[in-house]
Parts: C-alpha cells; sequence; structure tokens
C-alpha cells in the first residue's frame, strides 16, 4: 500500500481509521475536509477544488480520507488500495452526532481553521440518506467496481471488521 483511498459515509469513522492506518504503515494522511473548506465553511471553485485533488493524488505516497464523489475519479485512477468503509447509517448517524455534541463550537483537526463544528441538519439527513437506494452509498460501491484490475478493494461493514483489518497489518 502506497496510495490508499478511504471512502464511506460520513460518521463512518474514516478519519480515526486513517490515522490508525497512517500509524501502522508511515503513509502521510490528508483530510478532503480539511483541503476543501475555507474559513468560514466556505467552499472552493470546482476547478480550484479538483486542481488540490489532482496534486494530492499525483504524490508518491498517500492515505486519502473522504468521499467528494466529484473527484473521486482523481483518487481511484491514482490509488493501489481502496478502504470502504461501509456501516449501517444509523451507526454512522450516531456517530456523527455525538462527534457534533461533543465537539460543537471546536475545530476539528480534520478540518480547516475557521470551520468550528455545528449542528447542520442538511449534513444529518445526507448521512441517513446515505445508505438508501440512490443513496451515496450505491454510487460509491458502483464506482469501487469500475476500478482497475491492479488495485486492491477492501469492503469492511463493521467497525470490528475495521479493527480486525489493522491488526492483521
Amino acid at each position: 500500500m502506497e496510495r490508499v483511498a478511504v471512502v464511506g459515509s460520513p460518521g463512518a469513522g474514516k478519519t480515526t481509521f486513517s490515522l490508525a492506518l497512517a500509524g501502522l504503515t508511515g503513509l502521510p494522511v490528508v483530510h478532503l475536509d480539511k483541503l476543501y473548506w475555507k474559513p468560514g465553511w466556505v467552499e472552493p471553485s470546482a476547478y480550484r477544488w479538483r486542481k488540490q485533488v489532482a496534486e494530492v493524488a499525483a504524490a508518491p505516497r498517500w492515505i486519502v480520507d473522504g468521499n467528494y464523489g466529484g473527484t473521486l475519479d482523481l483518487r481511484l485512477a491514482r490509488a493501489d488500495t481502496v478502504i470502504a468503509l461501509d456501516f449501517p447509517a444509523s451507526l454512522c448517524l450516531l456517530r456523527a452526532t455525538r462527534r457534533i455534541a461533543e465537539g460543537y463550537g471546536r475545530v476539528r483537526p480534520d478540518l480547516a481553521a475557521g470551520c468550528p463544528e455545528r449542528w447542520d441538519l442538511t449534513f444529518l439527513a445526507y448521512i441517513a440518506r446515505f445508505g438508501r437506494n440512490g443513496g451515496g452509498r450505491n454510487r460509491m460501491l458502483e464506482r469501487l467496481q469500475q476500478v482497475r484490475e491492479d488495485v486492491t478493494v477492501v469492503t469492511l461493514q463493521t467497525p470490528r471488521e475495521a479493527r480486525a483489518f489493522l491488526r492483521r497489518l
């Protein structure tokens, strides 16, 4: 593993998993949320965003933590490993809600400066819909079925499976 894309629903634990994987492999972690958002929760232009992700993907070694389907093609084109945290929506929603409650008003290390944790009902609704038909999960899994044959795709469906995967490394 030299270039690892970690994807899954918000609240699945992509950041926690990526940091644990980095500790085992020595690979640098790039948090897409930190790269994407500008202070005050300002979004970059689509052009600038794709350029930033293309630069990250061009690096020789990385773990990229995050979904952002509009740039998934850039990461999949360079990744040698993709890890999908395909956890139940109920668990992801619980985790995200707990993360918001515990960190409300503070900036997480995986977010850009000036982007404090906040209650966002649209975001929570997205998590709730992620696993439903037409949700982000189906699109993510469809894209992963189309990766190059030389790419290792690992789908982990429970936190227990994720912990076991890390232990095996």
